[in-house]
């Protein structure tokens, strides 16, 4: 099945970097209810898996994503905070919520790189992955939040966290930092929207080992870099990683749940991945 898309009427020109993934997306709104997803990320690997899933569960996708390889996808680079922000924040207010019956928004998008002590990496590679993991992330989950706060109707908003949300591993310092913030940001607005009278649901959702890009980025590290690489290596020998569509599937299920919990944490190996 093909993607399903809602074109975004008035989306203001963005002067940062290309925008011919914005242009391709222009169009008069759907004047029907829908179910709608916004979700970062979705270029590849389990992202490129949600977009397929939810488009084939009948929502309509908006993807932001640096490559943006989707007609329904908006170029960004998240590894920009001033950037990242403008251009979701003009996609995002371009959307009416009028005709929106359901709202999944999904925070996706991250990066391991680089691995390795902080101490031993450049500021700005440092920068470039606290603000693609965190406060990027927040930025436009804050811009869909404002947008939609007043639409009545079942919204739910997920991160996609990790493992390494609950534990340190040498190596990843920074990923660990940004999981573990990102988590605890998603209970304190779950908190923060029980207040309101037409709330989002803000849940965490831990993926699993999902066979991707980012774990082949493990397993080509140094062992001076990341010191566990050897049992990451044998995940994959021993066929203990999980196909990003079968994850894809397990998270959706997880967000139709009629009975979402403010704040929760979910794991997709309790659902079918």
């Amino acid at each position: 099945m093909g993607f399903a898309s809602w074109p975004l009427a008035g989306v203001p020109t963005v002067s940062a970097a290309p925008t011919p993934s914005i242009e391709r997306t222009l169009g008069p709104k759907l004047p029907i209810l829908m179910r709608f997803a916004i979700l970062t990320g979705g270029s590849k690997g389990l992202g490129l898996a949600l977009c397929e899933t939810l488009a084939e569960r009948g929502y309509r996708v908006l993807e932001f994503s640096r490559n943006a390889p989707h007609a329904h996808s908006v170029q960004i680079d998240l590894s920009s905070t001033r950037d990242s922000h403008r251009i979701a924040g003009a996609a995002i207010a371009s959307l009416g919520g009028d005709n929106v019956e359901e709202l999944l928004a999904i925070n996706n998008a991250g990066t391991l790189d680089p691995i390795g002590p902080a101490s031993r990496k450049e500021p700005a590679a440092i920068l470039a992955n606290l603000n693609t993991n965190f406060t990027s992330a927040i930025l436009v989950l804050a811009e869909i939040v404002t947008h939609f706060q007043a639409t009545a109707c079942r919204k739910v908003l997920a991160d996609n966290s990790s493992g390494a949300a609950l534990k340190g591993y040498a190596g990843w310092s920074l990923y660990c930092a940004a999981k573990a913030g990102m988590e605890n940001y998603i209970r304190a607005l779950a908190l923060e929207q029980q207040r309101e009278p037409h709330p989002f649901i803000p849940v965490n959702v831990d993926p699993g080992v999902i066979d991707t890009e980012m774990q082949a980025l493990i397993r080509s590290s140094l062992a001076s870099d990341f010191p566990e690489i050897e049992r990451f290596i044998k995940r994959k020998e021993q066929g203990a990683l999980v196909q990003p569509v079968k994850v894809a599937a397990a998270v959706c299920r997880i967000l139709e749940l009629p009975a979402l919990s403010f704040g929760a944490r979910y794991e997709v190996s309790d659902h079918g991945a």
